[in-house]
């Protein structure tokens, strides 16, 4: 891949999110936080959302906008049940050709399949895979076959292809023959509030509740979770925050969690009501048999919380031995670990008390955004070689 010159404004296209503003998912949240921050680098960013409807339902779709922070904006048409994502990713693959921009960023497996089309356009292409996308239990046999060769094609085709985790970039060499590159998330140090919205709509209070935070689907490892939860000695609460985008199995939670008065599904939670969820918590669990770089992990060590996670890799290169850990899937030794933390306070207090200042300082997007960039130009730079160098420029 052809170097750009480092002094060069890019004009970037970033394709695969399902739309920003949006607290739809992790992918969603990182295409935010790149596209506005390189935006306020003097670059022209346009991202293509998807114009069908939010994943949580009509209730929560908002008017189009053309223009935020900066980024234009491009409304795909797209359906909401037949192909939504290739129909989506075509008609912006397309768009890009016509524009010409001097990279486009795709993000995911399934619009990824579109790399070869853009390719023989001539275009610059970076692809982002956040997991491994076509091993999730929700999608069904030619959805699956269909992601697959979406991360061929990242893997193959693009001219640089990114990955959360070095779990996936061993996969990517070992299957591709490819080099991949490791990038992160990132995380802002937050404000913690108090329980006000909380309190007064379930009558939490700070250290009285266990907290699940993310997508309500079967790889996250919540049916296990809610059985040991079950088996614990404790008046705490256990809030189950997250939108039900699978039918079948929020209905298989909720006959799981029946008769149990300390487990209380809140539903799908944004704005201050997740910074109070996050600010008050006693623990933040996270027993997932699948992730990339989960956003809620490091949302919930950048608010000092203990944290018991599954021990996929994909965890335990973000924590460290800053978390409390148990092999996933294993039932019995989850609820042995929060038994444990349940009745031992002060080691709770000492594990939160280590978790914000490490994770901060770690996972910035500022350092992120100058990796994107770089590669986005043609170098092939990690990002622990980029955050090395940004460390010991920043040393007094």
């Amino acid at each position: 891949m052809k170097q750009i010159p480092p002094d060069k404004k890019l004009r970037i296209a970033i394709i695969g999110h399902k739309r920003i503003p949006s607290n739809e998912g992790g992918i969603e949240k990182g295409v935010e936080q790149h596209a506005v921050r390189m935006a306020a680098l003097g670059h022209s960013v346009t991202v293509y959302n998807r114009g069908n409807n939010n994943i949580h339902g009509k209730a929560f779709n908002e008017k189009p906008l053309k223009e935020y922070k900066g980024v234009r904006i491009i409304t795909v048409p797209t359906p909401n049940r037949i192909a939504p994502v290739p129909v989506y990713s075509f008609l912006a693959t397309m768009h890009a050709i016509f524009k010409r921009y001097d990279v486009v960023s795709y993000r995911a497996s399934g619009p990824c399949v579109m790399v070869a089309l853009a390719k023989l356009f001539g275009l610059r292409c970076v692809a982002s895979l956040h997991g491994f996308d076509s091993q999730r239990d929700k999608w069904g046999n030619f959805a699956k076959k269909y992601l697959a060769f979406g991360e061929k094609m990242a893997a193959t085709r693009a001219d640089a292809c990114l990955v959360l985790s070095r779990k996936m970039q061993r996969y990517i060499k070992e299957t591709y023959g490819r080099d991949a590159i490791c990038f992160a998330n990132g995380i802002d140090r937050p404000e913690k509030l108090p329980c006000r919205e909380i309190k007064e709509k379930w009558g939490l209070e700070k250290d009285g509740y266990l907290l699940s935070l993310g997508r309500i689907e079967p790889e996250k490892g919540l049916h296990y979770m809610i059985e040991a939860f079950r088996k614990c000695k404790t008046d705490k609460k256990l809030v189950i925050a997250g939108g039900d985008s699978n039918h079948e199995y929020w209905d298989k939670l909720q006959q799981m969690a029946a008769g149990d008065s300390r487990i209380l599904f809140v539903g799908y939670v944004k704005g201050k009501t997740v910074q109070e969820l996050y600010s008050n918590a006693y623990m933040f669990l996270l027993p997932s048999n699948l992730e990339g770089m989960a956003n809620t992990l490091l949302e919930s060590m950048a608010y000092g919380n203990c944290c018991l996670v599954s021990d996929i890799p994909e965890n335990t290169e973000v924590t460290g031995d800053l978390a409390a850990i148990f092999p996933k899937g294993n039932a019995d030794a989850l609820r042995e670990q929060m038994q444990a933390l349940l009745d031992d306070p002060a080691k709770v207090e000492e594990m939160k008390s280590r978790t914000a200042d490490y994770v901060v300082d770690h996972y910035n997007w500022d350092i992120v955004v100058e990796q994107m960039l770089r590669i986005f130009r043609g170098e092939k730079v990690d990002y622990e070689t980029v955050f090395k160098e940004y460390k010991e420029k920043m040393r007094p």
